[in-house]
């Protein structure tokens, strides 16, 4: 059992969002295959479609990782999409709040403490040597679930957690 932790945005960057949502919203046509396409255009440069609602939504809620007792903090970097190394990632954090799942509020400075802090310096990390120690029958492939080492931080491989 562990803690998940989120970023999400500051008070100002949610309302810049309300606004440009509003304005999309104001901007919509009203014609029979808008309506009946639920209101989706293409994403820039994609094939993809989203509606106003995905853009207000998107990235308001960022899992940042995941602490554990005797595991090392183990961070979320979904595939590089919001930052890609220690840098980016405490930069994207200092850009907004975080919260946990219980919905209680982190100063950004006391989270980062924690989470570089948390199971230093001998916290569990799944690598080979702990597969190696702890087998899991059902997984034919164990080094696809290795932890990867970014800047010196325990990494997922996976964006699921739970």
């Amino acid at each position: 059992m562990g803690t998940n932790y989120y970023r999400i945005p500051t008070e100002q960057e949610i309302e810049e969002r309300r606004a440009r949502l509003q304005k999309n919203i104001s901007e919509m046509e009203m014609t029979p295959s808008s309506i009946g396409y639920g209101f989706k255009f293409e994403k820039q440069d994609s094939w993809e479609t989203e509606t106003p609602w995905d853009v207000f939504i998107e990235g308001t809620s960022v899992h940042l990782g995941k602490r554990s007792s005797g595991w090392k903090f183990c961070w979320n970097f979904h595939n590089n999409k919001y930052y890609k190394d220690k840098k980016s990632l405490l930069k994207f954090i200092r850009t907004g709040r975080v919260v946990d799942e219980y919905g209680e509020e982190w100063d950004v400075e006391e989270f980062i403490t924690m989470a570089l802090e948390w199971g230093q310096p001998d916290g569990l990390v799944a690598d080979k040597e702990y597969f190696d120690k702890n087998p899991h029958h059902w997984m034919s492939n164990p080094s696809d679930y290795y932890d990867k080492e970014i800047d010196g931080l325990r990494v997922s491989t996976s964006t699921e957690f739970s």
